[in-house]
């Protein structure tokens, strides 16, 4: 960066950034250590994902404005390890899942993991939602979640018949401590002076169940964490080289990297429509996020993804750089190494009740009803398959149903899924001519076309030759048209057809 370009930065995008990592790092704190609770692990490792998010992933980042970090996501499927092979099993996990993600950078991959169908990746997310919320509601009574989602729903109606409140416990301080923080948090979001927009609700409603908890010093249980962050980074010892060629811990990084990536990807694609400067390199962002998985195993943390519920913070609080994701991570270094004694008066209750609230939305009926209502029965279906799967059996076979039924998609093209993409300038615009059909298998390649048309350029889209459009590659298309407009680019659409209807511009 020259001298000029720093003096510009400075002048213009630092103040911003400042401001904006300040507001990140406070949704970010209650979310790393519940996470990192909702995971089976203690809340430090949470935070210690979130440092590496922000100090090394931050740097590194192929999304300007992604914010990395602990994900509900892949909370269910750690829990599940934890449980089964125990919390040291984590870090060859991860070593071998960062290792996973670096190469698919390197070797350009990150195109592919687009071509994932939206019905499996949000059906995935609605049955982790689901799960957080039937795990988390014992904390609120607390006590810790049983091993299996269909468990967790079984043990539901005891808890609440167990409740005695003319014998009063730790049991109904704790749900009163739950209730008080969710229903803090529901009312800030919703009465928030103007002024204070920027405040999160997650951390009021935190605050409040704390102050609910300490200033009577009700005896409920309260978040553990050491005196000091770098004692809770666990270096794996010697056995760690043998566990790394154990056929289980190999197809669970797979799965972790795999789930960990499309998550990411579908993440900074969300944030890209958010803000109109620099478009992501999905390439660089995985190898990133390969480097900030491998170092959380070598740390003995637990994984990361690209984190939406931040990074939409990050950009609506004025972020303008990676700068801001980076100072969060060192606000979140800075507090746990000066104030542990504070992290330690947070109630386990509140934590459950930020992550019931944190489920209950990644269960969104929004998006199964846009996919039934633009797309027709099967995409679906395959969105109802997936989280039925995740919720009675697992999240990698959930995962595998809703990629297995999305196969179908294919059959009606059986005979002719190859896509011809042919471009070309005509005087001031693009012309990108669509010949075949276009499905999630021939998405990279349409998208790499799209991605080139230079930003503000009109562009002219040939649909004469396009046989057929499967719901992966309309939302892409969909997204990318919407984009294109708001940017002020000219977009014409010629030959569109009732084969298209499921294109919105069309």
């Amino acid at each position: 960066m020259t001298r000029s370009a720093v003096g510009n930065y400075l002048s213009k995008s630092l103040s911003r950034d400042f401001t904006a990592s300040i507001v990140v790092f406070l949704v970010a704190m209650p979310l790393c250590m519940g996470i990192a609770v909702a995971s089976g692990v203690p809340a430090e490792k949470g935070l210690i994902t979130g440092i590496i998010g922000g100090l090394v992933v931050g740097l590194f980042a192929g999304s300007p404005l992604q914010v990395s970090g602990p994900a509900a996501g892949l909370a269910v499927i750690v829990f599940e390890i934890v449980r089964e092979q125990g919390i040291a099993a984590l870090a060859p996990i991860l070593i071998i899942a960062g290792i996973i993600q670096i190469l698919a950078g390197v070797l350009k991959l990150g195109g592919w993991f687009r071509a994932i169908s939206p019905a499996v990746v949000h059906g995935m997310l609605a049955g982790i939602g689901a799960l957080i919320v039937i795990g988390q509601f014992h904390v609120l009574f607390d006590h810790k979640p049983l091993p299996h989602g269909l468990q967790n729903l079984a043990a539901m109606p005891g808890r609440v018949l167990g409740l005695s409140f003319s014998n009063v416990q730790a049991t109904e301080l704790a749900l009163l401590i739950g209730i008080i923080t969710i229903a803090t948090m529901l009312l800030w979001e919703k009465y928030r002076p103007a002024r204070l927009k920027l405040v999160p609700g997650a951390l009021v409603g935190v605050l409040a169940g704390t102050l609910v908890a300490f200033v009577p010093g009700l005896d409920v249980a309260r978040v553990e964490v050491p005196s000091s962050i770098f004692a809770a980074v666990n270096v794996p010892d010697g056995a760690l080289f043998s566990s790394l060629f154990n056929p289980a811990i190999l197809a669970t990084a797979l799965a972790i990297a795999f789930i960990a990536s499309a998550e990411t990807l579908l993440s900074a694609a969300a944030v890209d429509r958010m803000h109109d400067g620099p478009r992501t390199n999905y390439d660089k962002e995985l190898r990133a996020q390969g480097i900030g998985n491998l170092l959380c195993g070598a740390a003995g943390s637990i994984p990361m993804t690209g984190v939406i519920v931040r990074s939409s913070a990050n950009v609506q609080a004025g972020a303008v750089t990676r700068v801001s994701t980076i100072l969060h991570g060192a606000w979140i270094l800075g507090f746990v190494a000066l104030l542990p004694w504070l992290l330690r008066e947070i109630p386990m209750a509140a934590l459950g009740g930020i992550l019931v609230i944190t489920g209950w939305r990644l269960v969104s009926l929004t998006h199964v009803r846009h996919l039934f209502h633009q797309y027709g029965v099967l995409p679906a279906l395959i969105w109802v398959a997936t989280f039925v799967m995740v919720v009675s059996t697992d999240l990698l076979t959930g995962v595998l149903i809703g990629l297995g039924l999305s196969l179908l998609e294919l059959v009606p093209h059986a005979r002719k899924l190859r896509l011809k993409v042919d471009e070309r300038q005509d005087e001031d615009r693009s012309v990108i001519a669509l010949n075949g059909a276009a499905t999630f298998v021939t998405l990279p390649k349409l998208s790499k076309a799209l991605d080139a048309v230079p930003a503000g350029q009109g562009v002219r889209l040939d649909l004469h030759q396009l046989s057929a459009i499967d719901h992966t590659c309309a939302e892409m298309l969909n997204d990318w048209l919407l984009r294109k407009r708001q940017s002020g680019a000219a977009v014409e659409l010629s030959g569109a057809d009732s084969r298209h209807r499921v294109l919105v511009a069309a």
